[in-house]
């Protein structure tokens, strides 16, 4: 009863059945805690409790020892963000089995902790293909995209079928890379195992399409998902507003409405970001005011960001300027995108008096980005204010500031190269230097750069 309630997703109704089992003196073995646990996993945030006590329950009846009802109990407390108890079961189980290890991974994964996952994952006698796909996963929450993909080819080379998950995990990966080739290659493969019905699959092709510059494409694959969720409408309105098509962008937005799915925070930043690109003030303000007063979605600090952009972009800078005052409160000390935005439309607009407001602002309030600094240096610099531009510069340098390091990716027969701004390590760096002097050198204007541009 309680195993059918999981499978139908009622998990209150499998932990009431336990509860009348109690009532009734019934007596419980080790498969009444497999599906009970994994219902504990189910249930809302604020009921997860009831989990504990099912732990003290399987501990006293002496069933903490069953493989199977030990690695519900580390998926629970994966569920629940406590990997400290769920090292502390993992270590008291004497047969660790490739299930086992995986939850782990995966637990690890959910936590942040790649680099245990991936001793986990290295430690493994043997692997199926869930473990792989847990640590795939694990390195996509950690955007560790070329990981991800290196992982993918050595899954390849150990003869094992990818399943639908670990295709999602190359999908992203090649979406963030701009990996078309390899996406394209995932995408074949998808169609002959007869997967891309599944629609997370669909979504990661077209999130992968959009973001490599193929919208026909994606817009194609779109169209053909027949249960479109939130996420798939998201993938192709980001598509369309990062290529800059706000139009397109602003129609499949108004479909998505009328189609009764719920736009979501994720959907405002999209289409936020659309209106910024194109320029659509009034568009882009009475899209924020409807986000709590029609869709009853509380705006945060991304979607401040998007409507500072857009004003400031458009040559609004008053304007911006008195946003940011307006929403002080909920705009703190790291939120740099609102800061940086305004500022580097003040660097455009020549605006150094608005500039000079900011700068003071973001000082008073302690840390600062090193991009910060860099605008507010520039802006000094261009305004000819060089006394300005070398206090910041002095500033800099007692805070040793130290820009991270750029990376670009180059995709070459199906492998994702990725190159760090003033790593010589690269074996082949001499010769790349050699091509870039030449290429230079054939430069006819000439070129100035800002020290710290």
């Amino acid at each position: 009863m309680m195993r059918g309630y999981v499978q139908s997703n009622q998990p209150v109704d499998a932990i009431l059945c336990y509860r009348d089992m109690l009532k009734d003196g019934l007596i419980k073995n080790n498969y009444t805690f497999t599906p009970l646990v994994k219902a504990c996993s189910m249930v809302s945030p604020e009921l997860r409790h009831m989990g504990l006590s099912v732990h003290a329950h399987i501990a006293k009846l002496g069933f903490l020892h069953d493989p199977f009802i030990a690695s519900a109990l580390i998926s629970f407390y994966n569920s629940i963000l406590d990997m400290a108890t769920a090292e502390d079961l993992f270590d008291e189980i004497p047969v660790r089995d490739v299930v086992l290890r995986t939850t782990m991974i995966d637990g690890y994964g959910k936590t942040g902790d790649v680099e245990k996952a991936r001793v986990m994952f290295d430690e493994m006698p043997e692997r199926n293909v869930i473990s792989w796909s847990a640590i795939m996963a694990a390195y996509s929450r950690a955007s560790d995209f070329r990981e991800v993909l290196c992982l993918y080819r050595r899954m390849e080379e150990s003869n094992l079928k990818p399943n639908e998950s670990i295709l999602v995990s190359a999908l992203t990966a090649c979406a963030h890379l701009g990996a078309s080739a390899q996406g394209i290659w995932i995408h074949s493969y998808a169609e002959k195992c007869k997967y891309t019905s599944n629609p997370i699959l669909a979504t990661a092709l077209v999130d992968m399409y959009s973001k490599c510059g193929f919208l026909k494409l994606a817009l194609q694959i779109f169209e053909k998902i027949h249960y479109k969720d939130s996420g798939a409408w998201n993938a192709i309105i980001s598509g369309f507003a990062m290529n800059g098509d706000a139009t397109k962008s602003l129609e499949l937005f108004n479909n998505m409405v009328s189609s009764g799915t719920k736009p979501t925070e994720a959907t405002f930043v999209a289409i936020l970001t659309a209106c910024t690109h194109a320029k659509l003030v009034e568009t882009g303000l009475s899209l924020l005011k409807s986000m709590s007063g029609v869709h009853k979605i509380r705006p945060k600090i991304e979607h401040y960001a998007c409507v500072v952009d857009l004003l400031a972009r458009s040559g609004k800078l008053e304007e911006a300027e008195e946003f940011i005052d307006e929403k002080i409160g909920e705009i703190g000390e790291g939120d740099f995108n609102v800061w940086g935005a305004l500022l580097g439309a003040c660097r455009v607009y020549g605006r150094v008096d608005i500039g000079n407001r900011l700068w003071r602002k973001i000082a008073n309030k302690g840390k600062v980005d090193y991009g910060i600094y860099v605008l507010v240096y520039n802006m000094y610099r261009e305004a000819g204010l060089n006394d300005e531009a070398k206090s910041v510069r002095r500033l800099m340098e007692t805070k040793q500031m130290r820009k991270k390091p750029g990376c670009s990716a180059v995709e070459v027969n199906g492998i994702v190269r990725e190159f760090f701004a003033g790593d010589v390590l690269h074996p082949r760096d001499d010769r790349m230097c050699e091509i870039l002097d030449s290429l230079l050198s054939d430069v006819s204007c000439p070129i100035s750069l800002y020290e710290y541009d």
